[in-house]
């Protein structure tokens, strides 16, 4: 909680000064963001001045204007401030190895699945199009899940109106910041670590970071997928540490960052240490997820390999969870066998749940119901068979026997063609260091690609704009224009869409993680200003 602050507008036309005192109340810190820095609290005033007023009843209309615009926005901004702790989606931390409520205190277990209607073929952003999002919520409820998974979303676009439907049905997002162009290779890892890239990465966090249902963000996915690619877990994790310090600088809240594995034998041991290793608690995974397509049909604890997994991951310090599950090598649909399992005491000590692969049928025919078209859908027999493995099996009571005994984990050592990953992080790009105080800036989407925009000497790279102090105007560095298809994302997800919108968006202040009231207002309140701007100039 900080000081209560006061909002002033100061309106200056020619000699005559009129100070508003807006508003005197206690605000969380987080509400702050919601408002351009430079007009909250009382050490920067809005101060509007005008030396060519051309009448006394321009004067007035100004100010009356701005006494309007400024009531509007601050009865929502008490209501905001003064709203019912309690929320449909109250934030997830994380305490142990395990998830928590931070409002009833008790054990979160994800029950989700895997979204991206249009698979690799045919992405388009699903929670910016709000004709899908009314479409597909109801079905989520339906189906009895609170979290989904998005692989990729275009940064450069406007989520807030699906953001606010999945927190009205709560419902938690899970999302991968990286894009099949923009993400970190694994033919030339250190090459697709550059500023640019983090640009894009950081931008995704602006998009999102202020709802409260995004439970976490991912910084890969499967990268890992053979022996021959473990290389890539260093600059994974070099993502890994720069998101957590990006959301620290920007005063965001701690939104765990984690990485979702290939189930490989050889090393799923040493990737999920490695991600879980050295004194450096920024490189540090807060979670990891596990892509395990091991349980198929009716099978069982033992026999599925489950009961192997919670042993060797019995002492790791953070959440685990299933990040893509759901075997589809059967004779006919998925029973789902799994779920009876999967949120039992057998596996709550070690894992907090997970997400079915996967939502829309798509080519691979994982799919738990076929899109018909924009408005409806049809639920296909594993949905029936999901939604009722899932209503008869309730989370174990109590804590679930989770742990915060466990430290973090040691090291494994480099072993030629079975490990390869590097313990010393390769130091940030150092043109990505001006995003840290000004943000991300302009955001792309998915239309440009990063993968192999390495430069020789960071000095190449025009970060200038990123300095600004307008986040509408700023930019990020030059980008390649070059066309690449190279993509860390496993076959299983999604590919960036063959074209992005043209126009732009920077971190918007305006999103609201507990309601849209003020995500109008501060609009309205800006629009009133600039059309009273416009009529005395």
């Amino acid at each position: 909680m900080l000081p209560a602050v006061s909002f002033y507008i100061t309106i200056d036309i020619t000699d005559v000064k009129v100070v508003f005192d807006f508003f005197s109340l206690s605000l969380y810190k987080k509400h702050l963001r919601y408002l351009p820095i430079h007009i909250i609290g009382p050490r920067n005033p809005l101060y509007l001045s005008f030396k060519n007023a051309k009448a006394v009843s321009a004067k007035k209309m100004l100010v009356k204007s701005l006494l309007s615009g400024a009531a509007i926005l601050g009865n929502t901004l008490v209501s905001a401030a003064t709203a019912s702790t309690n929320s449909s989606t109250p934030i997830v931390n994380i305490t142990g190895n395990a998830f928590f409520d931070s409002e009833s205190g008790e054990r979160f277990y994800i029950r989700g699945v895997d979204y991206q209607p249009g698979g690799s073929s045919n992405l388009t952003d699903p929670l910016a199009d709000s004709t899908i999002c009314q479409r597909d919520i109801p079905v989520f409820k339906d189906l009895g899940i609170n979290t989904i998974r998005v692989y990729t979303v275009d940064n450069s676009l406007d989520h807030s109106e699906c953001m606010s439907l999945l927190q009205q049905n709560g419902i938690y997002l899970i999302l991968d910041v990286n894009t099949p162009t923009s993400a970190i290779s694994r033919t030339d890892p250190a090459c697709s670590y550059n500023a640019d890239y983090l640009q894009s990465v950081f931008a995704t966090i602006d998009a999102f970071a202020d709802y409260d249902n995004v439970l976490g963000f991912f910084a890969g996915n499967e990268v890992i997928n053979s022996a021959n690619t473990t290389n890539t877990a260093t600059y994974v994790k070099a993502v890994v540490r720069d998101m957590k310090k990006y959301m620290e600088a920007r005063s965001y809240r701690k939104i765990p960052v984690g990485y979702s594995a290939a189930d490989i034998a050889e090393n799923r041991l040493y990737a999920a240490e490695y991600f879980n290793c050295g004194d450096d608690e920024y490189a540090r995974i807060d979670m990891l997820g596990v892509n395990d397509y091991s349980w198929c049909g009716h099978s069982s604890f033992q026999t599925s390999g489950y009961a192997q997994k919670v042993q060797l991951y019995s002492d790791y310090s953070v959440p685990i969870f299933l990040s893509e599950f759901g075997c589809n090598e059967v004779v006919d649909s998925r029973p789902f066998t799994e779920i009876q399992s999967i949120y039992s005491t057998q596996m709550s000590s070690v894992f907090s749940g997970g997400l079915v692969y996967e939502y829309s049928n798509e080519t691979n025919n994982f799919g738990l119901v076929q899109i018909d078209n924009d408005t409806s859908v049809t639920k296909l027999t594993d949905f029936q068979n999901l939604k009722s493995e899932y209503s008869s099996v309730s989370n174990p009571s109590g804590d679930g026997g989770f742990s915060t005994s466990y430290n973090y984990s040691t090291c494994p050592a480099y072993q030629s063609g079975t490990w390869e990953a590097n313990n010393t992080l390769p130091d940030m790009p150092s043109a990505a260091s001006a995003y840290f105080s000004s943000g991300a800036g302009r955001a792309w989407g998915t239309g440009l690609s990063t993968i192999n925009h390495c430069h020789e000497d960071d000095e190449d790279v025009d970060s200038s704009s990123s300095s600004s102090s307008s986040s509408s105007s700023s930019s990020s560095s030059s980008f390649s224009s070059s066309s690449l298809s190279s993509s860390s994302s496993s076959s299983r997800s999604s590919s960036a869409s063959s074209s992005s919108s043209s126009s732009s968006s920077s971190s918007s202040s305006s999103r609201t993680s507990k309601g849209a009231a003020v995500n109008v207002a501060v609009p309205q309140f800006v629009q009133v200003i600039t059309q009273v701007i416009g009529f005395l100039l």
